[in-house]
């Protein structure tokens, strides 16, 4: 389990006093925590570990904008930061499919729940987060989608 993971790496971080890796995952815990309380509100439970990698996915995401904009604004060293950070979530993340997987895969979800026009984009979206999440990058496979549905 993921959550299992994160601890026994922080305990790691701690033993060997890796500062970065440290802060790096007590900020996922601090949004999983976030996270979680949403969920209790709402009457769920503690997430499951394809909404984690989806929080990872989202994690990876904010930090390469950040770092995107510190290296523009002439502040390598904030930027290093934002990318020693996306190295240590990317750690929790599988392997992310390349392109040619991705669409693969979309084929494949296509052919399997009979998609047979862009009304059932959602339906297909929704299969691919609940078999590829953390895997697949959603933002890019949404146009494939749309492209392979004859939309």
């Amino acid at each position: 389990m993921l959550r299992d993971q994160l601890m026994n790496e922080l305990k790691t971080a701690m033993k060997a006093g890796d500062k970065v890796r440290l802060s790096t995952i007590r900020l996922i815990q601090a949004a999983l925590k976030d996270k979680d309380i949403e969920a209790r509100g709402a009457g769920k439970g503690p997430l499951p570990d394809e909404e984690i990698l989806q929080l990872l996915q989202k994690m990876v995401k904010q930090r390469q904008e950040s770092a995107r904009l510190y290296a523009e604004g002439g502040r390598a060293e904030l930027a290093a930061q934002e990318n020693d950070e996306i190295a240590v979530i990317a750690g929790f993340m599988p392997q992310q499919m390349d392109e040619a997987e991705a669409r693969a895969a979309i084929q494949a979800v296509i052919a399997e729940i009979g998609a047979a026009g862009i009304k059932d984009m959602g339906k297909v979206m929704g299969e691919l987060k609940a078999r590829f999440a953390g895997r697949m990058d959603f933002g890019k496979a949404s146009p494939a989608v749309k492209q392979l549905l004859g939309g």
